[in-house]
């Protein structure tokens, strides 16, 4: 039996495809100037993948900078970021599904109206509040500012809207607190959304590069994304060991990404119900 294929599912695994390319070709591009020397980088017509890959300019990539110092710092400040995230932004997210106040509306249309705001708007206010805080140069002072977003709240608020009422009604029958259906009931419940937030939290904390730049001034404090800036020389730069050094900064977040990318769709996929 022949089964016809309509144009119009052509038309849209084309367009996937082509997405794909535009997303994933220029990280291909980069592990191949990685892995490449220093004549197959400038060859003409390019190569998309090098006769002889060398892992020669990962050596030098760890040779130049303390790799393993900047990735402890990153693994710090993005674990406390995620870690505090979670916290903060579900005990904010829970009042505003469940509870019944005065101004709830209110509260949640000024949060949500900090969504049309760049982060780096914020900037300015921050630095001025981590420096009177006494916070500059430290991991509080590239964490605090990144603990609490709209976006999150508002992931975890739908999240906790998805859970049934009776549940809670039942909860409270039986004589418990709301602290005890929010840690014990309510927070097990919507574990695919925390994950999802957790998950998103972590890849931007791990990219974060302007924040800590301007907070951070030592550079044994240095996270990744920052330190790998100092591949590039003074009077001039490797481009295939600051590609090899790119590489092993996105490594780690693709791996999380690999591992947890179940727990990341089943949050998704709830998140837009």
């Amino acid at each position: 039996m022949t089964i016809a294929i309509k144009p119009r599912t052509v038309l849209h695994y084309a367009a996937l495809c082509a997405i794909a390319l535009v997303c994933v070709f220029p990280f291909w591009w980069t592990v191949v100037t990685a892995v490449s020397t220093e004549g197959n980088i400038f060859a003409f017509p390019p190569t998309f993948w090098p006769k002889s890959p060398s892992l020669v300019n990962f050596e030098e990539a760890f040779r130049v900078i303390p790799f393993l110092a900047f990735f402890k710092n990153s693994i710090l400040i993005a674990a406390f970021t995620v870690f505090w995230k979670l916290v903060l932004c579900s005990m904010a997210a829970y009042p505003l599904a469940r509870m019944h106040f005065k101004g709830r509306r209110l509260v949640f249309g000024l949060i949500l109206a900090t969504l049309v705001l760049p982060s780096e708007v914020n900037f300015l206010v921050n630095f001025i509040t981590v420096t009177k805080l006494s916070l500059v140069d430290t991991y509080a002072g590239v964490i605090l500012p990144n603990v609490v977003t709209a976006v999150a709240i508002l992931l975890l608020k739908q999240a906790f809207e998805e859970v049934p009422q009776d549940l809670i009604d039942a909860a409270r029958v039986d004589g418990a607190s709301e602290w005890i259906i929010f840690t014990r009931i309510m927070l097990p419940l919507i574990a695919p959304w925390l994950a999802t937030v957790g998950i998103l939290t972590a890849v931007e904390a791990w990219n974060e590069y302007i924040w800590p730049s301007i907070v951070m001034s030592k550079p044994d404090e240095f996270p990744l994304s920052v330190g790998v800036l100092y591949l590039r020389g003074t009077f001039g730069s490797s481009t295939r060991v600051i590609a090899a050094g790119t590489v092993l900064t996105i490594l780690p977040t693709l791996a999380a990404f690999l591992f947890t990318q179940r727990y990341f769709m089943r949050g998704m996929d709830g998140a837009v119900k």
